[in-house]
């Protein structure tokens, strides 16, 4: 009884240095909030606004019809120049597209021929080019199929595919990016502050005051894990219901309480790797250098960024040693699946198995790296 006392008072001891730290508090938040709000919009999902330019050297009923077709919100109003102000309207980044229509065009497809449309793209912002290239080329495709019918009428075609999406009808990018970046800032913000409690304490010399005390080192690093992972638990929490939910609109398909038990055993896993990584490194720069090599692997390789299965074959085995891919594994499941615990309970006992590998390494290696740092 007297050792959970003991990790609860010194649990205590650390949310009060939490709070205590200003910047540490206003990073937190924007953390759960305007970061994963910024990330989950900021990924150009459609194209919006991009500045077209038509070359029309046909000056025809076709060519006007062409030029109409492109209009807000997807492009804007396209503007007529000439040939020969292209390639200087493209180096000052005034066009991203710029649409050249050949003399004749119309003429030649009413006879049937195939003209060429040449279509000049600003592939800087590669997202919106490679984009907006399958727009137009589907615009003008449709525009000139019309005007050769002589009318709306569709073409009647031998087979007819039906596309249904499962779990996100729509395509809504924004619902992916949102629960990825959520849980990008759980991974974050989890290793940092048990770390970061770690290393504080043995460079202000608390750490030999702890020692020197009845504490064990489970206890001091079990204190560390509970406090900090109750308050990512309680920002996340909040997080998911008032910007995830509220603010972006994202549904949540499954059991609630089934992804807060998954993630409070996540929460586990992490801390201990923040726990694991603050006995290794002896000062705040060394666990920075290994917070760059720890944390950005695991998010690029969590599945959150490209799916494990477009992932290099050689590092696919690997990602099996990293709890936040089994964590993206079934807190996907849940929210857009409607996955149960008969489900997804391989992926829970997987991250409280790594969790409890990297909790046991640190508490071994936990005293000898105190002598060795004094």
């Amino acid at each position: 009884m007297r050792t959970w006392a003991n990790i609860f008072w010194l649990g205590t001891k650390e949310m009060r240095s939490v709070f205590s730290d200003t910047i540490m508090v206003v990073f937190i938040v924007w953390s759960f909030t305007v970061s994963i709000t910024e990330r989950s919009r900021g990924l150009g999902e459609t194209v919006n606004n991009a500045s077209i330019a038509i070359v029309d050297e046909d000056r025809s009923a076709l060519s006007r019809q062409l030029r109409n077709a492109f209009y807000p919100p997807y492009f804007k109003l396209p503007e007529v120049i000439k040939a020969n102000e292209v390639d200087n309207a493209m180096d000052q980044n005034r066009y991203m597209f710029v649409v050249s229509i050949p003399p004749n065009f119309e003429a030649d497809v009413k006879r049937g021929r195939r003209p060429a449309v040449q279509v000049n793209i600003d592939a800087t912002a590669v997202n919106q080019a490679a984009l907006g290239a399958g727009y137009i080329q589907s615009i003008l495709l449709g525009e000139v199929n019309r005007f050769a019918r002589r009318s709306d009428a569709q073409a009647i075609e031998p087979v007819k595919l039906v596309v249904r999406r499962a779990f996100n009808p729509n395509g809504t990018q924004q619902w992916f990016a949102a629960i990825g970046a959520l849980l990008d800032q759980l991974s974050l913000l989890t290793i940092v502050l048990t770390g970061a409690a770690l290393i504080r304490e043995r460079e202000h010399g608390t750490i030999e005051h702890l020692l020197v005390m009845p504490l064990t080192s489970f206890q001091i690093a079990m204190a560390k894990v509970w406090a900090n992972g109750l308050l990512i638990l309680i920002s996340f929490s909040l997080s998911m219901i008032f910007i995830v939910q509220g603010v972006l609109g994202v549904p949540i398909a499954g059991s609630r309480l089934l992804l807060f038990s998954g993630t409070i055993i996540y929460l586990f896993a992490a801390a201990a790797i923040g726990i694991f990584l603050g006995t290794i490194a002896r000062t705040m720069a060394q666990f920075a250098l290994l917070m760059l090599m720890t944390i950005m692997p695991m998010m690029m390789l969590s599945g959150s960024i490209s799916p494990i299965e477009s992932q290099p074959e050689i590092i696919q085995p690997i990602t099996w040693l990293l709890p936040s891919r089994h964590y993206m594994s079934f807190a996907q499941a849940i929210v857009f699946r409607g996955a149960g615990f008969d489900i997804v309970w391989p992926q829970f006992l997987t991250v409280a198995g790594l969790g409890s590998v990297f909790f046991l390494s640190s508490l071994m290696m936990f005293r000898r790296s105190i002598t060795v740092s004094r």
